[in-house]
């Protein structure tokens, strides 16, 4: 199996997702999304502190140029249909919330979504959905570092351990991909910041398959550093 990246809330066998978070060890979609939603607004206007708590929230540095495509299309979108699949009741009877509703103006409004104050049973939720890293096959997990939609070190980097921490670490690979982001499509007109993700995971599908037919092991895991200058990065990847 290949996957892009994890839903990282991931909840240990004996341990609910809503006691990982209380540790501030573990996050998903619910935490970081409405951090955006609230600092980016105030570090695109300049208001000091905002850009300290998109970094606090796990969005990477170097990965601002791409901040306002995610605020536009993914972040509110993403959590507010997440959300009311998971926590209907946090907005009433309102379907899916309000758009780019500013925080403290609207009733529901999933830009104040605190997902630590929620109740029991949408931590429950979430521990129902949450990855355990009990892997059963050959895995490999792709990432890119500059990933401004699910951040790498609250993803990843936490999934990535949980398989470590599982015993089943030789089952899995994982490669973080420098430069790499949710969407290849920021690649035009930010060539020289981000690269395709969609060549490593060719790459990555070739090994998965010589791994699991031919028992040829993949490389092992690393940091997949940035193609040297005059490497073709749109049609190849070398993990």
């Amino acid at each position: 199996m290949i996957e892009a990246s994890s839903w990282a809330t991931p909840a240990r066998a004996g341990r609910t997702a809503a006691a990982s978070c209380a540790e501030g060890r573990f996050f998903n979609i619910l935490d970081t999304a409405p951090a955006a939603l609230r600092a980016y607004p105030r570090y695109r206007d300049k208001v000091p502190g905002g850009y300290e708590e998109m970094l606090a929230a796990g969005y990477p540095k170097g990965s601002e140029q791409t901040w306002e495509f995610h605020y536009q299309k993914l972040w509110d979108s993403l959590q507010r249909t997440m959300r009311e699949e998971i926590d209907p009741d946090y907005d009433g009877a309102w379907e899916a919330g309000t758009p780019f509703c500013p925080p403290n103006t609207v009733k529901g409004c999933d830009t104040d979504y605190v997902y630590a104050k929620r109740p029991a049973a949408v931590h429950d939720a979430v521990a129902r959905l949450s990855l355990t890293g009990k892997i059963k096959r050959p895995l490999i997990t792709l990432q890119g570092t500059l990933d401004a939609l699910l951040p790498i070190s609250r993803s990843g980097d936490v999934y990535a351990k949980m398989v470590d921490d599982s015993g089943r670490g030789r089952m899995h690979r994982y490669y973080r991909v420098t430069g790499g982001t949710y969407a290849d499509g920021l690649y035009q007109g930010l060539e020289q910041l981000v690269r395709p993700m969609s060549p490593c995971f060719a790459t990555a599908f070739d090994a998965l398959s010589a791994w699991t037919t031919r028992g040829t092991p993949p490389p092992p895991s690393r940091t997949v550093p940035a193609p040297a200058p005059g490497i073709d990065k749109v049609n190849g990847c070398t993990l």
